[in-house]
């Protein structure tokens, strides 16, 4: 092995998946020099099929790709269906509840991995990111102060260093640098599972129009999962708990056949089904201890995004939401450090902030959603607990498992926006025929004493689709900061802004 002469990036990103093309697509775009190290050649495999609408129509709007990823062929996803909780019979919820993400893009995706990654790296070379696959961090290059940079070796085996004024760390769960920012890893006592899953061809859909939806059915051990990532091919897990383990435990071929002949569900719709035993798709895996979180998320020089932070229980596949969301706080801190020289710390305060809350929303919520003896309507209480949301407890739970209980615009579609501008601008007009005639008279019905507060109404919900729509956004606490028009930084709020997000 031979030493290469030290290059100098702006920023380095360990990890190609979503969360790191994420950060570095929205740091390149804003000028500065990104390298993106991925150990991996893409595409190759991984877990977390099932999207949120906050990454299909917000980050991935933001990213460039929300085109290409509605053309990618994906399985289209309006909601979601459980055998969950005190009643026998299967519930489902539709992303169109929510007034955030009803209209044409109330949907996310069920997603083969490979591709959706691949699609998210190539574009981050695209918007000029440099991206270089097959190579491998080795370890980082730092002193008392600050992370200054990382050690690599290329797929020479050459031993290679990138200085950097931030190191972001994205490569997941196996993270071999995550230690950098000094923290350590805590894993929930709370949630102490094991994932048995694996692929299967031919199995059963759900009725129209709820085919794409992912189904969960609750058991005696655990939970599955059953998520259609084609007409043909499923992707099938058994969550079970820790005392369990025995379960999956020896073949796992025959462990993941045991577990389904457990859960009446998942045996119907699978009993036509055979399962896939070649190709990438072709291996049952496990894993285990997954639901954990970082006790530091940055420091001077170095955050960790994505899986390499923090976890949580994957029943409402928040994975790659976390990531996605991860990445775009990271990227904003990145692009107000070095654009507009605003301290690190402030910058990064708010990183952490707003990702641990996020963390903990799902984390709350999970928690109650995990009691088993009681119905629907109960975790539709406690999400609208949980997140504080001032709309109906439905509304509050889609919000929440659709990746929009922040209340960041960003999340949010665009046509979420355009249908809430042009409802205002309907209710408006129909207020004016009610109120008023085209000579200026007054109609009789126009004196009628609810038209005030009609016209008063139409007022507000025009000017709010004058702005932009969507309510102006505050900071998570006093003191803090609030993203800019554009998303991709942060800045000062309105001075007249004195309401504040409640943290989890």
């Amino acid at each position: 092995m031979t030493a290469s002469p030290t290059e100098v990036f702006d920023v380095v990103v360990v990890g190609g998946g979503p969360a790191g093309s994420t950060v570095a697509t929205l740091a390149a775009q804003a000028g500065h020099r990104v390298l993106v190290l991925e150990r991996e050649t893409f595409p190759r495999y991984q877990i977390g099929e099932s999207l949120l609408p906050a990454t299909v129509h917000g980050v991935c709007r933001m990213l460039g790709v929300a085109d290409e990823i509605a053309e990618a062929g994906f399985v289209r996803k309006r909601g979601g269906t459980f055998r969950w909780g005190a009643s026998d019979e299967p519930w489902t919820f539709t992303f169109a509840t929510s007034r955030r993400m009803a209209g044409p893009t109330s949907h996310a995706y069920q997603v083969e991995r490979m591709k959706f990654d691949d699609i998210l790296l190539r574009n981050a070379a695209r918007k000029g990111a440099e991206v270089r696959q097959g190579h491998t961090v080795t370890g980082l290059v730092e002193d008392d102060d600050a992370v200054r940079g990382v050690r690599f070796t290329d797929p020479s085996g050459d031993e290679r260093q990138a200085d950097a004024r931030f190191v972001i760390d994205a490569s997941g769960h196996t993270s071999r640098v995550r230690k950098g920012v000094r923290g350590e890893r805590q894993y929930s006592e709370f949630f102490q599972n094991i994932a048995l899953f694996g692929y299967f061809e031919g199995g059963r859909r759900l009725p129209a129009p709820n085919a794409g939806n992912i189904f969960c059915a609750a058991f005696s051990d655990g939970w599955f999962w059953y998520i259609p990532l084609s007409a043909e091919l499923t992707s099938v897990g058994a969550v079970v708990k820790r005392e369990m383990a025995a379960r999956v435990q020896g073949d796992p071929e025959q462990a993941l056949m045991a577990l389904i002949t457990d859960c009446p569900e998942m045996a119907d719709f699978l009993k036509d089904a055979k399962r896939v035993t070649t190709g990438p798709y072709g291996q049952i895996r496990t894993r285990k201890d997954y639901s954990y979180r970082n006790t530091a998320f940055w420091r001077p020089g170095m955050a960790l995004v994505g899986d390499a932070a923090c976890f949580i229980d994957p029943v409402f596949s928040s994975g790659v939401h976390l990531a996605t969301y991860s990445g775009l706080l990271a990227a904003r801190s990145i692009n107000s450090v070095l654009d507009g020289g605003m301290e690190e710390a402030r910058a990064f305060a708010e990183f952490e902030a707003r990702y641990r809350r996020e963390f903990g929303l799902f984390y709350q919520f999970l928690i109650s959603f995990y009691q088993m003896h009681v119905d629907e309507q109960s975790y539709f209480w406690a999400a609208k607990k949980v997140t504080n949301c001032p709309d109906s407890e439905i509304e509050a739970f889609v919000d929440l498992v659709g990746g929009v209980a922040s209340g960041e615009n960003a999340l949010v579609s665009r046509s979420a926006r355009e249908r809430v501008a042009g409802a205002a601008r309907e209710f408006g007009d129909a207020v004016d025929r009610i109120a008023g005639r085209p000579d200026g008279e007054v109609g009789a019905v126009g004196r009628r004493p609810f038209v005030p507060g009609l016209m008063d109404e139409g007022s507000r919900l025009q000017s709010r689709a004058a702005l932009g729509e969507l309510a102006e956004e505050a900071p998570l606490s006093p003191g803090g900061l609030v993203p800019s028009s554009d998303g991709l930084r942060w800045e000062e709020p309105p001075s007249s802004s004195s309401t504040t997000v409640s943290p989890a």
